[in-house]
């Protein structure tokens, strides 16, 4: 005859488990009501039917993805439509731009921020967050009354006499690219910032004793300690910017249309619900997809570094 025994180990890790569980247990319920069950709403939305005065009638059909590359001629037949896909590439365009772009203008700006005394980065950190205080609404609109054909940059280069009409500053991608280059610049700034603060300004100096110029420390010390917070300020950029809807729409008048601006109208002005949920769901989906990517190989390089 057997006896079992219970070890006291095992009970007190599966107690352990269970108050872990308990307590991530407000997290994984707020997770599941704010983001699991609004991505399945999506998802059968897309599956359905579009009703033609708005919502969706419960029938299961897949028209909406075969929109996305297809249209429906009058005998039925299925055409070859790239419309939609210039709309994705304009898209993943700009938002490549922008995101270069602020690299380029945020880098020296969170460097230049980190090197100085300590008692001036608090206020220097305030005047970039500023503009935050202000609704993007307003911010974008400011952008149309500097960029207009009687706008500020024109009046002032006609009174210069630098040109003598106004220059087509506004509604088109140039515009888009520098309203969301605005809206996003503090978005790069502040994660490399956060990067730098932390770094040890004796490093720099014995750069200099090894007689290391300023591009060559900005390059083997710099860098590598601000990678992180490069990658996360290009992460903040890029994905917010190919939803982005208020910089094209006004910036570029509506006939620079971006994958926000097609979803809102599917929605607000088409009424077509499942075609609007489809694009939603393939524009998060080319997000995660990079991002897993991204996530993948950045653990491939933490394993060939050994780990560190």
């Amino acid at each position: 005859m057997t006896t079992l025994t219970v070890r006291p180990g095992n009970a007190l890790e599966r107690r352990r488990a269970l108050a872990g569980l308990l307590g991530v247990s407000p997290a994984l319920l707020a997770i599941g009501l704010f983001l699991v069950v609004p991505i399945l709403i999506v998802g059968a939305y897309s599956l359905m039917q579009a009703n033609p005065y708005g919502g969706v009638n419960h029938v299961f059909s897949s028209d909406a993805y075969v929109s996305l590359l297809f249209e429906r001629q009058l005998d039925d037949s299925l055409a070859f439509a790239d419309s939609y896909l210039v709309i994705a590439l304009r898209s993943l365009g700009i938002a490549t731009a922008t995101t270069v772009i602020t690299l380029l203008v945020g880098f020296p700006v969170a460097v230049w921020l980190a090197m100085q005394p300590a008692r001036r980065r608090g206020l220097l950190i305030f005047l970039i967050t500023v503009p935050f205080w202000a609704n993007l609404l307003i911010r974008t609109y400011a952008w149309i009354l500097l960029l207009r054909g009687t706008g500020a940059i024109n009046n002032g280069l006609m009174g210069l006499g630098l040109i003598h009409q106004p220059l087509p500053l506004l509604y088109n991608d140039g515009a888009v690219l520098l309203g969301l280059v605005y809206t996003y610049a503090p978005f790069v700034v502040l994660p490399i910032y956060s990067t730098l603060e932390k770094m040890d300004m004796r490093l720099l100096e014995a750069a200099q004793d090894l007689y290391a110029g300023r591009l060559r420390t900005l390059r083997k010390v710099v860098l590598p300690i601000a990678r992180p917070g490069i990658l996360a300020g290009a992460i903040l950029t890029f994905v917010p910017c190919l939803g982005a809807m208020i910089a094209p729409e006004l910036l570029g008048g509506g006939t620079k249309m971006m994958l926000g601006n097609l979803i809102f109208r599917q929605f607000a002005d088409a009424r077509n619900w499942p075609f609007g949920a489809a694009l939603s769901l393939v524009l998060m989906a080319a997000v995660m997809l990079a991002l897993t990517f991204y996530a993948m190989r950045a653990e491939r390089l933490r394993v060939a570094r050994g780990g560190v």
